[in-house]
């Protein structure tokens, strides 16, 4: 049996209080919900398999494959506003691709028909529009699973069951992979190797590494006659299934390092001493030993799938997270239980779970699937976009296979009309031959701190960046890059200089009253807004104004008339 040690078990139950208090309040008051960290992984599951979330139609033609391409570009821009920045995208389905693979055969869903190729190419599409939008794309592999007896024959020679017999089984109507045999992990790895080798992927996704659970006809007695040697065939499969996380963490390690392998396993572990997983769990029932995976570093991140909610989450949840061993976790959380066609949970099932996850401290979370996020089923996207996740996240770094930050880019800025022109030289990196990405800041204080700073934009494969503000104070704001490695590695920031700026205003510069002059009798009331914009502090018209409550930055005061009419007063610094 399993348990939390003494101080996660006491994190564990502060954590649960404060998510419970947290989830009470309406999602527009947002210093209830616990503060969103710099660092957190913010993913969401992107099926392709029968075009659950994409695509909803075959692209036979050129203007067919645009419309395919335009139904993912919207898909992408719904998920960056909502805050995303991690995309699991389904790239192996079943023993099919999203991609012309010299393995496997292509899906049908992209073309119509089975191993038939579309008019370009899906993955290459989806790497390059997620990085466009700062978001990470990880390849989602369908490990185990081959497909239906049906789909087999569709295929013909393209079927995996045609091509490697050896390496199949059949379960009733379906076909899997036998992790059993060998030349499975083997099979596995070099499929990974050849997605990592050919395209930039943030990670490669591990779904179903797992062997089939109760209720599927699963029958591996001639695999273990050959291969068990003495061992109980509990201990046999976990090494199976580990024999094949060790296979694909080589190849993709050995063609790029830097790429995250994780994986998708039961929700829980194993049972622990005060809860039952009632014979549902991922060491015990599956085969899947993920926390010795961790322990010996073979996965960087884990979306372990807590698709349930009280006592089968919440202490599942802190077990995880109490033996990540310094590596990323993540939970999948069940957002499609809000479909009331499903089981029509209530949001607040899921505004507790995000409260206590972050709480709790773990890496962040998951959410199964795609179109139930988008689609804003219960509100879900409003509370993201506008609550829990309006502030942007950095996935977390990699500090466990490189630490050393890359050289800060020498930046220079320039000013034509109401627009600044950034430019710097190329950072310089450890590793030979990592690509190096740059991160662009606002900073509305005098100098850079990382958690005041506002991200603009993440860039690939460039030195320069145009910024044109939405507010002309922002002209005078200052504004830093960063660069940062393969491995999420950050360098100091190199704040922007330029002989051609004007001077900033005499903004004055305030921790506490503020005099307010040119305020008269048809002020309603007084407004503060904040550098974006938004207006942050609402008083009665009064000759001083008090902004201790506020967070350091450049702040504008404004005077509302009868009319609701705005009339600036004054801009100024809070220290």
């Amino acid at each position: 049996m399993r348990g939390l040690t003494r101080n996660g078990l006491r994190r564990y139950i502060l954590a649960l209080l404060l998510a419970l208090t947290a989830a009470g309040v309406s999602a527009q008051v947002l210093p209830a919900w616990p503060a969103s960290p710099r660092y957190e992984v913010r993913a969401v599951w992107l099926t392709t398999l029968f075009g659950l979330d994409w695509p909803h139609r075959p692209a036979a033609t050129p203007e067919a494959a645009r419309e395919q391409q335009a139904e993912l570009c919207h898909v992408l821009d719904r998920l960056q506003k909502a805050g995303i920045n991690t995309v699991l995208f389904q790239t192996r389905l079943r023993a099919t691709t999203a991609y012309p693979s010299a393995i496997e055969p292509w899906d049908a869903v992209f073309s119509g028909e089975a191993g038939n190729a579309p008019v370009y190419d899906p993955l290459a599409f989806a790497v390059r529009e997620c990085h466009r939008r700062g978001m990470e794309l990880h390849a989602w592999v369908v490990a185990f699973p081959i497909g239906s007896t049906t789909t087999m024959r569709r295929l013909g020679r393209q079927a995996l069951t045609r091509r490697r017999p050896e390496l199949c089984r059949r379960a009733g109507d379906q076909w899997y992979m036998d992790p059993g045999v060998p030349g499975t992990a083997d099979y596995l790895a070099r499929l990974c190797a050849e997605i990592v080798s050919r395209y930039d992927v943030d990670g490669i996704h591990l779904d179903y590494i797992r062997y089939p659970e109760k209720g599927i006809p699963w029958n591996d007695d001639a695999t273990f006659r050959k291969y068990g040697r003495g061992r109980t065939r509990a201990d046999w499969r976990r090494a199976n299934v580990t024999r094949c996380v060790e296979r694909i963490h080589e190849a993709v390690k050995a063609v790029r390092p830097w790429v995250k392998l994780s994986c998708s396993p039961v929700g829980k572990y194993a049972d622990l001493p005060r809860q039952s997983s009632m014979g549902w769990n991922a060491r015990d029932a599956v085969y899947q030993e993920v926390q010795a995976w961790l322990a010996r570093g073979l996965m960087d991140w884990i979306f372990p799938m807590m698709y349930f909610d009280g006592v089968h989450f919440y202490p599942f949840a802190a077990d995880w997270t109490e033996h990540a061993a310094g590596r990323t976790v993540a939970p999948g959380l069940g957002i499609y239980f809000l479909s009331p066609e499903i089981k029509d949970w209530d949001l607040e099932v899921i505004q507790r779970q995000l409260a206590y996850l972050r709480v709790l401290g773990a890496g962040g979370a998951a959410f199964f699937r795609e179109r139930f996020l988008t689609d804003n089923v219960k509100g879900l996207y409003d509370f993201l976009a506008d609550g829990f996740y309006r502030r942007p996240a950095l996935t977390p770094p990699m500090t466990w296979a490189d630490s050393i930050a890359p050289t800060a880019p020498a930046t220079r800025l320039k000013r034509t009309g109401h627009t600044l022109h950034l430019q710097w030289t190329p950072a310089l990196d450890n590793t030979p031959g990592a690509p190096l990405r740059y991160r662009i800041y606002r900073c509305d204080a005098d100098t850079f701190r990382p958690s005041q700073a506002r991200l603009l934009a993440e860039v690939d494969d460039t030195t320069t960046f145009d910024v044109t503000p939405a507010l002309p104070a922002q002209l005078y704001s200052r504004y830093a890059v960063t660069a940062v490695d393969a491995f999420g590695n950050e360098s100091p920031a190199c704040v922007a200089e330029g002989n051609d700026m004007p001077p900033a205003p005499p903004f004055p510069v305030t921790e506490g009253p503020l005099a307010v002059t040119d305020c008269d009798v048809r002020t309603e009331r007084l407004l503060v807004a904040d550098a974006a914009g938004r207006v942050v502090l609402t008083l009665a018209p009064r000759d001083t104004v008090d902004v201790s409550p506020l967070a350091p930055g450049r702040y504008e005061l404004l005077a509302e008339g009868w009319k609701g009419m705005h009339h600036p007063l004054l801009h100024f610094w809070k220290r």
